[in-house]
This record gives C-alpha cells, structure tokens and sequence, in this order.
C-alpha cells in the first residue's frame, strides 16, 4: 500500500488475484495505481494432495485438486474487506479484474455448476478442481507428444515441441480415460480463469490468454477431431462438446456485475468485470514490461517467465507462443519452473533440525530468514554443492514432470544451510536455462523483472543477478498479479485506452535494484556448467533412473489405495 488518502469521488478498481493457496484483493486509484487498501481470504481446504476430505480416501501420487467453494469465499470476504481497508465508497468502484493459477481446470454442467458439488459425484476426485500442478496426467500427455510428433501437428513447435500435463487436453484426457461418469456428466471444461468472471458476471466467456498457452488454440484452430479420435477412440468430439466457446479480448468487458456477486463482495451491481486472466500474464503491465526483451519472473511457490516478442519464433520448451497472448499486438511468450519457492519451503519443513527452529523463534524470525543469514556468509561455491531443481518436476525447457530433484556433493559435514544455499542456487540456474534457450531461439531477454513473495529474500535476488549476469529490477508492488488485475478492469470500464496505456499510468517497477558483480557471474558460470551437465544426464535421456523411480512409487502407492 502507498498509503494515500483517497480522494472522493475519485474512480477506483478491485483487482484480485486468486493464487494457489489463498486470494488477494486490491483496491487501486485508476488515475494513477495508488493501491489504497487490500485483504487477503485463505482457502479453507488448501491444496488437496493426499486425502480427499469429503471421504478419507487417499489419492494417488502427483494429485493435487481444490475445492471451487473456496474461491467464492474470498469474493466474499476478501473484496469487501479491502474497500473498507481503503476507507472507500464502493459507489466509487468502477470495475473489477481477477486473475487465477493456470492450467486449473474444473468439470461443470451447463450452468456452471462444479461437478463435485452434486452429491453423485462429491466422492469423486477427478469432479473436483485440478490445479495447475496436478501432474498425473503425465502419461496422456507423453501420448499427446508422441502422436503430433508421429502426424507433424502443426502447432506444437509453438510449445517448444511438447504439450505440458499440467495443460487443458492432458487432464482432459486423464478425466476421459480414467472416470467416464464425470467426463459424460461434464458439459463444460473450464478455466478457473473464467469460471470465476462466470461466477461475478452469470456469463462464461472464454478468455484468449489460457486457450492459447494452455488450450493448444492457435491461429483459431484447436487440435483437430481426427487427431483426438486417433489419440483415443470416442475423444475426438471433445472440442466441440466441452471445451469450444466464444473468447474475450484481454482488456475486455466480459460482462456486468450480477446482483448476487454485488451481494458476495459489495460492489455495484453492473460495473464492469474484465475478462479472465492468468496470474503471470496479467502481472506484466503491472510492472510496465510490455516491450520485446522484457522478462517478467513472477516468483512465488512456482515460478511463470513472461514476456513480448515482436516477432514468432519457436523456442524449445516453452510453454507457448500467443499472438497478444500478454498485450495486443506483440507475440507473448510464456515458460516456466513448477517447483521453487515450494522446493524452499519443502526443505524448511523437512531437511531442517529443530534445533534450528529452536535458534531462530529465539531469534524472533522465521526459519527462512535464519538460513539466509548464514548462507549468505558463504563464498560461492563453499558448500560444495549442486542441486537440480525438479522437486515438482521441470516445466521449461524439458517439459517433464516425472523430473525429480538432485543434491549432489553431500558429505557428513554438510549443514542446512549449505543445502538450502544450493536449492535457492538451482533455481537460478533453471531460469538461466530458460533465459538462454530464448536467446538461442532469436528472442533476446535485456532486463529481468522480478515479482511475487520471493523479491523480499536480498539473497536470492543477487544470486539471480549473478547466475543470469542480468541486471534485476523489481515490481513497484507487493502485490502485481492484483494491480494487473486492476489494470485490466480500467480498460474494461473504459477509463484507459489500451492496456499499455493503463500500464504506463498504474503500474510501477524499481528498475536495477540487483546488479551482477563481476566475480560472482565468473564463480557462477563454473557452478552452472555443472548443473547443465546433470541437468542433460538426468533430463534428455542419457540416464532415466528419474522416470523408473516415479513408475515405482506410482504402482507401488496405487496398489496401496485399492
């Protein structure tokens, strides 16, 4: 917040950004992005990732659903707590935007009715929310892969040449293959993106950004019905009976308010809600990066690379190439890393002594802080240490998720602290990766923009300097994905011109706050020679102990829940 006094009668917007455990909600001054007042509303139910509530049953490995029920709750708590934390008239509200984790898919009927909320299929998981890092769906999209590879399918060089199983068709399939009630009862198989604009507006618009990047939607054509039949017998109508549906421009009006979402957040009934988008894309006019060569990092429990091209091109492993798939008119690119500050907290929950714990309640910090404290004492390349940062699979380049994680150089005297060092280390190598498979693809990065939660770590944030040899600049807000959210509202309420013109009025960026020090980017590019070696070993074929390993525990944990 900047703090302001807001004036009256001044128009304002509500952005809010559904992120993977919680919403937040924003109220921002149109004329210039003052964020005036904002809230946050937890999920109730989280991440379901092991046990699915409503009946104790165990779920099978890399499962991960939601309950849609939660996201309604932070249109009613979360919004009309954040105008009142501005000290605002909601008469004053002349919009409203979201944006929502991507690929996170939910079956519904036709009125938009989530299919675990019918009491034939509350005790069915595959009814429920499938967030983005659902990876079960591995196997239907290595068969997604192998069958456009085998028919030379057109628009898969457009997603460096594989189709991600966090994607709209893998899971799709996953529901088709493995739970044929649902798939029948499911008319609709819907972004979250949009189903919460259906659940503000009573319309379902289909927004342009997640049905390019996560929909295989290119130049107005989905995959064809005789691709998806040859796939698997009886999906071949999948396109035109669940997923096809009229699109909404980013920018756009998706629709009016409707008298039950004015009731839920207190707003006025019929101002303006914006069409749908995705937390990453959303953010980068939030930080003014919507020129070719500016690369947005939005870091948080995972990490989305966004970023405009002039020009298309074909980059290995990305997750996609959308014309105005960020802002009209430029080509948007899109990659990304499934596991980072999830892979942090990962270790600080369970490769942390407590007698770590002990020192830093002591202390009055969180772990977190503590070893960063002393990891920051180290020399590059003390701890002795190399990490793959695949803990949640690898999304970009290699776009595979029964990718594991790698710590290599442990001894007896290895500390918490050197192996957290070296996991901050692997993900800053992971974004060099992706970095510079861009420049080799002919779409150069000149500036890194970084946003999210993890911007406040000073540590983290020199070692990306250093390891990327970039210099950093960081978002203006704590809170981009919702000022985007809000940015996009403005223009659908008509109170900027174009989304570039509100980014340019509303947005904010410190511009190279981290710069690489010379004999850090030295002592790092030895360190990155050796994760390229492993990351190549382990993740282009030459050694597959990763995948043996994940079809063991799979077969082993199904045999377990029968």
């Amino acid at each position: 917040m900047r703090g302001e006094e807001v004036s009256t009668r001044e128009p304002l917007v509500v952005g809010v950004d559904f992120g993977t455990l919680s919403g937040r909600a924003v109220v921002v001054r149109v004329r210039d992005g003052a964020e005036l007042g904002s809230a946050v509303s937890e999920y109730r139910h989280g991440v379901i990732d092991r046990i699915l509530p409503q009946t104790g049953h165990g779920l099978p490995p890399d499962w991960a659903l939601q309950v849609p029920s939660d996201y309604v709750d932070v249109l009613r708590t979360a919004v009309p707590e954040a105008v009142r934390a501005a000290g605002a008239d909601p008469a004053d509200v002349i919009g409203i935007g979201t944006d929502f984790t991507a690929c996170t898919m939910v079956p519904t009927t036709a009125d938009g009715t989530p299919l675990c909320e019918l009491p034939e299929f509350a005790d069915d998981p595959h009814a429920y929310v499938k967030l983005w890092r659902h990876h079960s769906a591995q196997p239907q999209a290595d068969r997604i892969n192998a069958l456009a590879r085998k028919r030379g399918e057109s628009w898969l060089p457009r997603y460096g040449g594989l189709i991600s199983s966090e994607w709209e068709f893998a899971k799709a399939l996953e529901v088709f293959e493995e739970a044929p009630e649902v798939y029948a009862r499911m008319r609709h198989w819907v972004e979250l993106a949009d189903w919460i604009v259906w659940q503000l507006t009573g319309t379902y618009v289909r927004n342009a950004c997640t049905a390019g990047y996560k929909g295989i939607l290119q130049d107005g054509r989905y995959p064809s019905a005789e691709f998806l039949e040859e796939l698997a017998p009886g999906f071949g109508s999948f396109v035109d009976d669940k997923l096809v549906h009229p699109l909404g421009a980013l920018g756009a009006k998706a629709g009016g308010l409707s008298a039950q979402a004015a009731e839920w957040t207190g707003l006025p009934e019929g101002i303006a809600v914006a069409v749908g988008n995705v937390d990453a894309h959303v953010t980068a006019p939030a930080v003014q990066a919507v020129e070719p060569g500016q690369m947005v990092a939005i870091m948080g429990t995972s990490t989305c690379h966004v970023m405009n091209g002039a020009e298309l091109r074909e980059v290995p492993g990305m997750c996609g190439v959308v014309d105005g798939g960020i802002v009209s008119g430029k080509w948007g690119y899109e990659a990304g890393q499934s596991g980072v500050g999830d892979i942090f907290a990962w270790f600080v929950e369970h490769g942390t002594p407590a007698s770590y714990v002990d020192d830093a309640r002591e202390a009055g910090i969180s772990v977190h802080e503590l070893l960063t404290r002393l990891a920051s004492m180290q020399e590059i390349g003390e701890h002795g240490l190399v990490a793959l940062d695949w803990h949640s699979g690898n999304r970009s380049v290699l776009v595979d998720h029964e990718l594991s994680g790698v710590v290599v150089g442990q001894t007896l005297a290895t500390r918490p602290e050197d192996t957290y060092r070296a996991l901050l280390e692997a993900t800053a190598f992971g974004t060099r990766t992706i970095i510079e498979t861009f420049e080799r693809a002919g779409v150069p990065v000149t500036e890194l923009i970084v946003a999210g939660g993890l911007v406040k770590n000073p540590l983290l944030m020199q070692i990306y300097a250093d390891v990327t040899n970039l210099p950093l600049s960081v978002a203006g807000s704590a809170q981009s994905p919702a000022l985007g959210s809000a940015i996009h509202a403005a223009v659908a309420a008509g109170a900027h011109a174009d989304v570039p013109a509100a980014a340019l009025a509303m947005g904010s960026v410190r511009r190279a706050v981290h710069r690489p020090i010379a004999e850090n980017v030295k002592a790092y590019n030895d360190l990155y020679a050796e994760y390229a070696a492993l990351h190549d070993y382990f993740g282009r074929g030459a050694n597959d102990v990763m995948h043996r390993l994940a079809a063991r525990r799979r077969t082993v944990r199904k045999g377990l829940h029968r």
